[in-house]
């Protein structure tokens, strides 16, 4: 077991080194150049090559590239050029709130579209195997923007229930302790500021997550399927147990393997992908900071980011395949033949 977890933790340095070769040569080959939008348009050309020697960027971009990655493998992802502030510091003070909207985003996803999947497989070619089909297909069809913005002329527009944008009500905001606003409320006692924070986090969380609600239906409702139609399925039904516990017990604990694959998948994907429904609802996480950012070239900014999420990514991955040993004891009994 441990020399499985050694082998795939060593399989994450070439990915992210690919990484940031990808998100380093982007940024510097097609973002404009930083030092007109920092300095200002009037800017004369001495301050402009001055401050661009004093941000290494007067290098040749291989020798940018090796200096930037150096510092990273230190644990310096270099300053932001507008705040002066480090890379570090500037992503941590958003994160906790893009972690927070995408674990509410999977949570919602996975209870709706394990139970739609479920459903749409015991009552197959029925109505409901139809509805979970039809949800299953808007989720993965309908753009994130657009979503947003029907679901806030709906509940926040024509039913005044849910809040427009924004985290949480300014006057009710807590101190920070965690980041996370829903358990800083909690902390604090302030069930005012725990109300506020989940009416703002609803419809965030349900743009965000239901392209991700749609496929895990699917892949529920395909490995449901082909479980139901096992042989020891059948075995289970003839020797008169419920069918309560044949599909829970029997059918849904094996269809999860590949459902929970995918769960891990989407929780690093709405991690990285959570840039258009922060803008659209003004949620103040690292998604709509990234796009201020690309808008000004902050480079160190965006290169951070992009390298945490893949972190973030590949971590999830490993989580996910090492959840399998706890779900079929035979990759468990493999995996102790492989350690």
């Amino acid at each position: 077991m441990l020399k499985y977890v050694i082998k795939r933790v060593l399989m994450v340095i070439p990915v992210l080194i690919g990484v940031s070769i990808i998100v380093f040569s982007l940024m510097r080959v097609f973002s404009p150049d930083p030092a007109p939008i920092v300095l200002g348009q009037h800017a004369t050309q001495e301050a402009v090559t001055a401050w661009r020697q004093s941000q290494g960027l007067d290098a040749p971009i291989v020798t940018q590239y090796i200096t930037y990655i150096a510092n990273a493998f230190r644990g310096d992802l270099g300053t932001s050029y507008y705040t002066g502030a480090s890379v570090t510091s500037e992503i941590f003070a958003r994160f906790p709130a893009t972690i927070e909207l995408a674990i509410a985003a999977i949570i919602f996803a996975t209870i709706f579209g394990i139970l739609l999947g479920v459903l749409a497989a015991v009552k197959k070619n029925t109505i409901f195997d139809a509805v979970g089909t039809l949800f299953a297909l808007i989720g993965v069809s309908i753009p994130v923007f657009w979503l947003g913005i029907l679901l806030i002329m709906f509940f926040s527009g024509y039913l005044d229930l849910l809040p427009t944008g924004g985290r949480i009500d300014v006057l009710l905001e807590p101190a920070d302790v965690t980041g996370f606003y829903l358990i800083d409320s909690l902390l604090e006692g302030s069930w005012a500021a725990f109300k506020s924070t989940l009416l703002h986090l609803i419809l965030p969380a349900l743009t965000l997550g239901m392209y991700s609600m749609a496929i895990i239906t699917r892949m529920t409702r395909s490995t449901m399927l082909d479980t139901l139609g096992q042989d020891y399925i059948r075995t289970a039904r003839a020797k008169g147990i419920s069918e309560r516990k044949v599909i829970g017990k029997h059918a849904l604990r094996n269809s999860m393997i590949p459902v929970t694959t995918v769960i891990g998948l989407q929780f690093g994907s709405l991690l990285g992908g959570a840039l258009l429904t922060e803008s659209v609802f003004s949620w103040p996480g690292i998604g709509k900071f990234t796009v201020d950012c690309i808008l000004k070239s902050d480079f160190p900014i965006v290169q951070g980011v992009v390298l945490l999420v893949a972190v973030i990514f590949v971590t999830v991955n490993l989580v996910a395949d090492l959840v399998y040993a706890l779900l079929d004891p035979r990759i468990k009994y493999s995996l102790k033949k492989e350690g």
